[in-house]
């Protein structure tokens, strides 16, 4: 262990790490179900493409900083997964979406931080400075990422339903901010412990939430963006199925009609040659009575 960390903050870096571990494999059964369906059902790519940035901020900044090594590990286990994930989106995802979230990957995750590298290396030439500015980049960023959850917090007010603010994950992000936010207290680092108070602040209001609203009966069944596509990808399913049994139909249909057909031809063909046989029996008869009146004569 570094001396530059104590006991304390050792312990608390620990722990926010084991709670940042299981936040970021909180999207493991989406992702599980997109690659099982071989679709990505309407979720969107954002919240992983700044996931990956919030994390390669930190990772820069933590080795900027040097001796923050309990930051670089969970953040580079943050670039991994989230790499992982998109990943598996870009393969999955609609063409159109797809060339979208490549562009964004690209402009955020390399056009972005790489802008940000060059820019503290070159506004700045004395190292404290420079994770000063880094240091600020980083609380506006995370600062955003934890006031994600207000369109959440939005729709449980207004549906008074829980629905989409499964508790496991509230506590779980509720207890990571509380770590990270004594690490930071511990540390005197004022880039980490500032946004982790606004995580705390939404992790209480969340919690609070569900247990005013956990036994209320919903008033509506307005549901978040992403559990919207899911009912819309359970309506195209079923307007799949629909769309299969108007295909059967028009095939048996179809098939009918030729049957239909090949019977009207065949009983044309027949027509025809009763036809014709009439047609040769007066032609015989006809030639039997020249025959005969000539013999007459």
């Amino acid at each position: 262990m570094s001396s530059h960390h104590s006991h304390l903050s050792f312990a608390f870096g620990v722990l926010g790490n084991i709670s940042s571990f299981f936040c970021f494999l909180a999207p493991l059964p989406t992702f599980y179900r997109v690659w099982k369906r071989k679709s990505t059902e309407g979720f969107q790519s954002i919240p992983y493409v700044a996931a990956l940035f919030s994390a390669m901020l930190w990772l820069f900044y933590a080795y900027m900083k040097t001796g923050e090594t309990l930051l670089i590990t969970i953040n580079a286990f943050g670039c991994v997964i989230e790499t992982i994930y998109l990943a598996i989106y870009v393969t999955y995802c609609p063409r159109k979406v797809r060339m979208s979230t490549l562009k964004m990957i690209v402009l955020m995750n390399f056009v972005g931080f790489g802008a940000i590298v060059v820019l503290t290396h070159v506004i700045f030439e004395d190292e404290k400075q420079r994770i000063k500015l880094l240091g600020w980049i980083c609380v506006v960023f995370a600062t955003s990422v934890f006031a994600a959850p207000l369109s959440i917090i939005r729709v449980v007010i207004r549906t008074k339903s829980v629905e989409f603010l499964p508790f496991p994950l509230s506590l779980l992000l509720l207890i990571s901010a509380i770590m990270w936010l004594l690490y930071g207290l511990s540390l005197k680092d004022i880039y980490v412990t500032l946004p982790n108070v606004v995580g705390l602040t939404f992790g209480i209001v969340q919690i609070t939430l569900y247990a005013i609203y956990r036994n209320s009966t919903p008033v509506n069944n307005d549901q978040l963006p992403e559990h919207k596509d899911d009912v819309i990808n359970d309506e195209l399913e079923t307007s799949n199925d629909d769309e299969k049994k108007i295909e059967v139909k028009v095939d048996i249909e179809i098939v009918e009609k030729k049957e239909e057909e090949r019977d009207d031809k065949e009983k044309k063909q027949v027509t025809e040659e009763k036809t014709e046989e009439k047609e040769n029996i007066n032609s015989n008869k006809k030639t039997e009575e020249v025959i005969k009146g000539g013999c007459e004569v």
